[in-house]
């Protein structure tokens, strides 16, 4: 077993709030030295971004922030100052990946270009993630994570087909845009290994979400026109296709017309299937409100947790909605370890989500997130070589 999959590797972290630490604690929980670059004083907003331990704000508190930065390593740096922006270029020498997700003029305005970075790093690769990606003519307007869901596609086929569109819950575009960043930093430094030659990684967060379109843009572009555009079908597709609610929460089943069988079998009224209105896919599309009527009278009487065993046995394709805390407590996610127990000096032990990907030889790394500047001398003083005295001037000065 080794040591971490990207245990090679050498990761700076310019990344503020959720889409850029995303990606590189993705890196780090897979082995690579990550250095977290935050402003003097304040640090990452998400420092600032609830929820937080009891309730009570502290920058060293935030549940966001603790997650989205386990196992780094955290420097103050100011990079707007000549020594900072230095400073940071010396720390570039030795970097395989640099994430950021700045809007596009802003390291530009720096004097730290990806242009002017490999000058100094020619294997350096940059990944820098947007809304828009670092051309076209959106590039530079202000945005949200609800921007990329309206503007990637998602919303337009989410919700009820008879309401307003609807976006996913959380900042799920944010999480996406960082996953593809992760994935491109891997390719895209495995790649400088081998060619010496590092590249500028664009990734723009409303692309990501047009990517993940399922078969909506295929079929638009196969078809033609506005022959096909694909509309919002809510969460109850067919009778057997859809969510109900059940005594303590729902339940969903999701059944193909074969299936029908085993779902009136489950519900304990295997003798729908001869009853005409059921019969056939045709008639139980003509009965359809009918018959959600019928299963539901069923659902709300039992628990899900009743109906999910019962369907395990009988192999009918029934589900619980699960809720968050319903997760940490499911025997699947505890026998396979995806939950993990970190402790925090701040917070003493919390729970966190843990590897989105097990890997046999390479098992993630969970580590504590650092407190802000916490690194500053081992960075500077053990790595670049300032003494303690110059760290002491460059603090009072504000560059770090």
């Amino acid at each position: 077993m080794i040591e971490g999959a990207l245990s090679d590797l050498k990761v700076l972290d310019l990344g503020h709030c959720i889409s850029g630490p995303y990606c590189a604690c993705l890196l780090a929980g897979y082995g690579a030295e990550v250095i977290k670059v935050e402003p003097p004083g304040e640090g990452d907003p998400a420092r600032r971004m609830g929820p937080f331990l009891r309730d009570e704000p502290h920058p060293e508190r935030s549940g966001l922030y603790l997650y989205l930065n386990t196992r780094k390593k955290s420097v103050t740096l100011n990079l707007g100052t000549t020594a900072g922006a230095n400073i940071f270029k010396q720390l570039v020498k030795d970097t395989d990946v640099l994430v950021e997700n700045f809007p596009p003029r802003v390291m530009p305005g720096l004097g730290l270009s990806y242009a002017a970075l490999k000058e100094i790093n020619p294997r350096l690769v940059m990944v820098s993630i947007t809304t828009f990606g670092q051309t076209g003519p959106y590039r530079d307007f202000k945005s949200t994570n609800l921007t990329s869901f309206a503007m990637g596609g998602q919303m337009m086929i989410t919700g009820e087909p008879d309401r307003e569109p609807l976006k996913n819950a959380g900042d799920q575009a944010e999480y996406q845009a960082g996953l593809y960043g992760f994935t491109a930093a891997a390719i895209a430094s495995y790649g400088a290994k081998i060619t010496g030659q590092g590249q500028h990684v664009d990734v723009s967060a409303m692309e990501c979400m047009s990517s993940s379109l399922e078969g909506s843009l295929p079929t638009t572009s196969y078809i033609g026109g506005d022959k096909h555009n694909r509309h919002r079908m809510g969460s109850q597709l067919t009778a057997i296709m859809g969510v109900y609610p059940c005594r303590d929460g729902h339940v969903i089943v999701h059944a193909n017309p074969r299936e029908w069988p085993k779902v009136a079998e489950s519900i304990d009224r295997p003798e729908l299937t001869e009853d005409e209105r059921f019969s056939t896919f045709l008639v139980r599309h003509e009965h359809n409100d009918e018959l959600v009527a019928t299963i539901m009278g069923w659902t709300t009487e039992h628990d899900k947790m009743e109906i999910y065993d019962r369907a395990a046995r009988m192999r009918t394709p029934w589900a619980p909605v699960l809720n968050t805390r319903e997760l940490f407590d499911s025997p699947q996610y505890k026998a396979r370890g995806f939950f993990v127990e970190i402790t925090h000096p701040e917070t003493g032990p919390l729970m966190y989500p843990g590897a989105p990907f097990k890997m046999s030889e390479a098992p993630w790394q969970a580590e504590r997130a650092p407190l802000l500047g916490e690194h500053n001398e081992e960075i500077y003083c053990d790595r670049l070589g300032y003494t303690r005295e110059e760290l002491a001037q460059l603090r009072s000065q504000g560059v770090i």
